[in-house]
């Protein structure tokens, strides 16, 4: 699977570089999401401005990863989610579960206001 990572400094932008994200993909996508919680940076952001089409057990894998993020006290957020991405993750109910922002902008002030609410408490 391809992916371009840059890291900021307090998140990793994870943009997928793939059109298709098949189930065979699915454990090399856990553990590059799951790597990130190993690194001095522990936020993410998942664009997936480039995917067009999502195999179900992705989909889950990326629900999966959200919940260690949140257990873990870290940030994960999936935006830029095409029509048919976001169709699959909708009729599975999986979209409910997961930090999702229109652009990556907005997913980069997520991770900074739940960093700042994280302090806080």
């Amino acid at each position: 699977m391809k992916v371009k990572i840059d890291t900021k400094e307090k998140m990793h932008v994870i943009t997928v570089e793939e059109e298709v994200l098949h189930a065979n993909m699915t454990e090399e996508i856990k553990n590059v999401l799951l790597n990130v919680l190993s690194t001095p940076v522990k936020n993410a952001i998942v664009n997936l401005k480039n995917v067009k089409q999502i195999d179900l057990p992705v989909a889950e894998a990326f629900v999966a990863a959200q919940q260690s993020f949140t257990e873990a006290a870290h940030s994960l957020v999936f935006c830029n989610i095409q029509a048919a991405v976001f169709d699959v993750l909708d009729k599975n109910d999986l979209i409910e579960v997961m930090n999702v922002t229109p652009t990556e902008s907005e997913a980069s002030d997520i991770v900074q206001m739940e960093e700042i609410e994280r302090e806080l408490l």
